[in-house]
């Protein structure tokens, strides 16, 4: 048998409570709910209060899609990582959310793993749900997403990355040109066998490694047996890996610039464990400036990127566009660019030079 309140309202059924419920739990009509809920100035306190009460005590959650056909807005920005165990986007994402959430416009946060494919899907799923606007990090996307968000409809902003074809706004770095840049700040120190450790899913540490290739071919060294590299999406314990190859492989490398600075910190806690001295024998320079950079021992020297500055400007151009004056950015596309943080993982004293290796051995089992 069913029960009811007093107000009518069957409290056994297992439905989500709709406008009409709230209506009659408080004692006036759906309209005049609808109007408390989107517009609470328009009624009085009293009114309000009666309408809230009645929320609460219903759990009720406004159907925001019904709401965005009869007014156009959903109040939602749809946003696409790669990644969510990344630290690189924790930055970002509460940079977008400390921008838009106080406008009153919820992120839709979606993870595509690297994948072109899951990226597709996000983007079809997220149109599904009527987005003011889109944020998607990198500009490598399908042709299939391209056409998705350039017939959206809405904003797009792509960041993270540079683009000379963006497919309606963009912000980011040149990722190409601070590889060249870690390079270079490593060759100034006086050396010359340079590793490079990098995780080829990100395609922005593709063009960090183009950058690392470019820079050494102009310098004329040679990179033979100094490159690693691995499919997988990166880890801390994929530094150890990669470093522990190209260490087999090149013995007297007297430095190593990783895509990422998890590899980084990885390459430091393999060279404590071989009785590596970092810098004196090896520099290590990562990249992106994680918080844990300052914390590692040594510091660890990183190529810092503007991650919050991009979240920003991508939400606050939104908000101009969908809230404000209407009015897009004069700059179509623009370059943050990137530091070298000078810590204590490098050295710019001394002249780089081959020394003994501590070679690991594991006992038999």
């Amino acid at each position: 048998m069913r029960r009811h309140d007093h107000s009518g309202v069957n409290v056994n059924a297992k439905r989500r409570a709709t406008l009409s419920d709230v209506a009659r739990r408080a004692g006036v009509s759906p309209v005049t709910v609808s109007r408390a809920i989107r517009h609470p100035e328009m009624v009085s306190e009293d009114l309000r209060k009666r309408i809230d009460a009645a929320v609460q005590a219903l759990n009720y959650i406004p159907n925001h899609l019904a709401s965005a056909l009869a007014s156009t807005r959903t109040h939602i920005v749809g946003v696409i990582v790669p990644s969510l165990t990344n630290g690189v986007f924790d930055d970002y994402l509460g940079a977008i959310q400390d921008v838009l959430n106080p406008a009153g416009i919820q992120v839709l946060v979606l993870n595509v793993r690297y994948s072109e494919m899951q990226e597709e899907q996000a983007i079809a799923t997220l149109m599904g749900y009527h987005p003011e606007a889109m944020i998607v990090a990198g500009v490598d996307q399908t042709e299939r997403s391209r056409q998705l968000l350039k017939n959206s409809g809405v904003p797009v902003v792509q960041t993270m990355d540079v683009s000379g074809a963006p497919i309606d706004l963009n912000i980011g770095l040149d990722h190409g040109a601070a590889g060249a840049a870690a390079v270079q700040y490593l060759y100034d120190q006086g050396h010359r066998k340079i590793a490079h450790l990098t995780a080829r899913a990100d395609p922005r540490a593709r063009r960090r490694h183009a950058g690392y290739q470019q820079r050494m071919d102009e310098l004329g060294l040679s990179t033979a047996g100094l490159v690693a590299a691995s499919p997988r999406p990166s880890d801390v314990a994929m530094g150890g890996e990669l470093f522990a190859k190209v260490l087999d492989d090149v013995p007297d490398l007297t430095a190593v610039f990783t895509c990422n600075d998890d590899l980084a910190l990885g390459t430091l806690f393999e060279c404590q464990r071989r009785g590596i001295r970092v810098p004196d024998d090896v520099a290590i320079i990562g990249f992106n400036d994680l918080d844990f950079t300052t914390a590692a021992v040594p510091t660890l020297s990183t190529v810092s990127t503007e991650r919050r500055q991009m979240g920003t400007w991508a939400a606050e151009t939104i908000l101009e566009i969908i809230r404000g004056s209407g009015q897009r950015p004069s700059q179509q596309s623009v370059d943050v660019g990137f530091s070298i943080l000078k810590r204590g993982s490098t050295d710019v004293t001394r002249q780089a030079k081959p020394v003994r290796r501590t070679r690991v051995k594991t006992a038999s089992r």
